[in-house]
């Protein structure tokens, strides 16, 4: 099965227990105290990973949107988090043991990511999917690559692809992904996932998800999702750009939870009866036990004969293979009758 190496060791690879990033998007609002305990309930909660947001006023927008809206420029600077600020996040994720990446929007960010925070892998945003120029820089950095497919044709994956391998880089995981926040479950089409690994057999597939609640990230493991991506908060409630799509520590928790569940679920194609159920068949099938009382030297009719819980005697499979043979002991209505009960 497709799989990469990030760069700490850690695997990500198709049908196994996914890779949980918990995506902290803008919800720590400039805060590096929110920072910090976002930080902590991720690892509370069980994630593998934080992932942030390396941008600043001048990487995301140009001077046009500033102009239309004065207010854009304000609230970027605001959610945006300096190299200083982030290498302090990474520093933390290191003391209390969870992986640190982000998203960079400029080359800049790429080397400040790559080489000063040693982050394990980078992740590309959907926006920057056709970013050919961008997708080769990255690329040649020679990291692991997590490359996320809102709002992308087949097509524009596809180049995606050639343009980073083309680079030299083939340790690269796919997101699928729609890039509404929170999208209709009409939407969602998680087959995706199926469709992109057939088309990138080589490369394990993930799922960056939008909606609300925890039922689509666990149905994404039957799947074979190797990465989950969730948005988290510290309150849904308060106003921000991606907020009240985003899980609060519980729901990260139980989404972790349940996605665990479905994977130890799934098990194998292997048709296995274990111990207990075993044990359970003992009780609740069925044994051959006489219909009415059988003298010692009576030869076995099928009206003889019933099939009655325990399963503990002769299964009713057999009926077939006693009738016509000899009981040599008196067996009383009801009573199972046994292997050295007949000859």
């Amino acid at each position: 099965m497709a799989l990469i190496t990030l760069r700490n060791g850690r695997k990500i690879q198709d049908f196994t227990k996914p890779y949980v990033v918990a995506e902290m998007g803008t919800n720590h609002a400039g805060s590096m105290e929110k920072v910090m305990e976002m930080i902590d309930c991720a690892k509370e909660a069980g994630c593998d990973c934080v992932k942030f947001q390396s941008w600043s006023s001048e990487s995301l927008y140009s001077k046009i949107v500033y102009a239309g809206n004065p207010i854009a420029k304000r609230m970027v600077n605001k959610f945006a988090l300096s190299e200083n600020e982030l290498l302090e996040a990474c520093e933390y994720c290191n003391k209390v043991g969870i992986d640190f990446s982000s998203t960079p929007y400029s080359a800049k960010e790429v080397d400040f990511l790559v080489d000063v925070c040693k982050a394990p892998y980078v992740k590309v945003a959907s926006m920057d999917l056709n970013n050919y120029p961008f997708l080769e820089y990255i690329a040649k950095k020679n990291v692991p690559i997590i490359l996320a497919t809102g709002m992308s044709e087949l097509d524009e994956i596809k180049n995606a692809v050639k343009t980073i391998e083309e680079a030299g880089n083939r340790n690269l995981c796919i997101l699928h992904c729609i890039s509404i926040y929170p999208p209709k479950i009409s939407s969602i089409n998680l087959k995706n996932i199926w469709g992109l690994r057939e088309e990138f057999p080589e490369y394990p597939i993930g799922f960056s998800d939008h909606s609300l609640g925890t039922e689509i990230a666990s149905a994404s493991i039957v799947m074979g999702a190797a990465l989950i991506e969730k948005h988290l908060t510290l309150d849904k409630k308060r106003l921000g750009w991606d907020n009240d799509m985003a899980m609060e520590p519980h729901e990260m928790k139980n989404m972790i939870q349940a996605c665990s569940n479905v994977f130890e679920a799934l098990g194998s194609k292997e048709r296995v009866v274990g111990n207990a159920e075993i044990e359970q068949r003992n009780k609740i099938r069925r044994s051959i036990v006489a219909k009415r009382e059988l003298k010692g030297g009576t030869i076995i009719t099928e009206q003889d004969l019933d099939v009655k819980r325990p399963g503990t005697g002769l299964p009713p499979e057999m009926i077939k293979q006693i009738v016509g043979r000899k009981i040599i002991r008196d067996i009383s209505c009801d009573e199972l009758i046994l292997k050295e009960d007949i000859i």
